[in-house]
């Protein structure tokens, strides 16, 4: 501790090596997300209709790569449009890190959307399905941004304020944690409650993206916002906020449908 303040642990972000090869805990945060969603997914699908553990097997594959490709577009398309227009190159240089989970959002979308043409099922009843198990996943990313030390809070003097001692010397938000806890953990209890009775369909949808949207949005009250963007709007507004406010209003937006239409099917989430 510095003070009455924690520090910041000095993690290795390489986990281990295999020769040249270096495995970094980010990496590896990513495959234990996903492998625990595919197991709780295949869990699941035994006891629901119209699913199986072998879908969920394919679902994976769709999800993995909708996660990367637009994970890592949304990175540069949103946070670093400059250097894709002046390097495009850049785009696959993976390894230099950059995600974004807007972009990821986007991208498993558009993978939900081909494996449901692919299976002949409902879009809806797939997003339904995996939207409680996105939230396993955002809980090990934010570990990942923990054990990397990006994505640190603005500062503090409140008595869990955390020291980045490669930042500066100042106790900040430990925010990588605070979205660790609402967007993985209360999220995840959050849906996995709600989704115990059946819920029209689109609802486990929107109430997932109202749900991150909002807790991402409050957070970043408390995150130390992109340096070269700083703010983009009103003198608080960040990059991060603007992407969810969509998000916020088109989980809202589901919910209504799904609560005054009548017609729309239960769902099998």
């Amino acid at each position: 501790m510095i003070g009455k303040y924690f520090t910041y642990p000095n993690f290795d972000p390489v986990a281990f090596r295999l020769g040249p090869l270096k495995i970094h805990w980010y990496g590896l945060m990513y495959l234990v997300g996903l492998s625990l969603g595919w197991w709780l997914g295949r869990r699941r699908a035994a006891a629901l209709p119209g699913w199986s553990p072998k879908l969920v097997d394919d679902l994976v594959g769709y999800v993995a790569v909708g996660v990367i490709v637009g994970g890592r577009v949304g990175y540069m398309l949103f946070y670093h449009p400059d250097l894709l227009l002046n390097d495009p190159i850049s785009l696959f240089r993976i390894w230099e890190g950059g995600m974004s989970f807007h972009g990821g959002l986007l991208g498993v979308i558009a993978a939900l959307y081909l494996f449901s043409k692919k299976f002949n099922n409902p879009f809806w009843g797939v997003a339904d399905f995996v939207a409680p198990l996105v939230p396993i996943g955002l809980f090990f990313g934010r570990i990942g941004n923990f054990i990397n030390g990006e994505l640190w809070g603005r500062p503090t003097d409140l008595p869990w304020g955390m020291v980045f001692p490669h930042v500066d010397p100042l106790p900040r938000h430990p925010s990588q944690l605070y979205e660790a806890f609402l967007e993985g953990i209360v999220l995840f209890l959050l849906l996995h409650r709600y989704i115990q009775k059946p819920r029209p369909r689109m609802a486990p949808s929107g109430l997932f993206l109202l749900g991150y949207g909002t807790f991402r949005f409050l957070v970043e009250f408390f995150r130390e916002p992109d340096p070269h963007l700083g703010f983009i709007a009103f003198g608080w507004l960040t990059m991060g906020q603007l992407l969810s406010l969509p998000m916020i209003a088109f989980g809202g937006l589901l919910l209504f449908l799904a609560k005054h239409d009548a017609g729309v099917p239960r769902s099998a989430a």
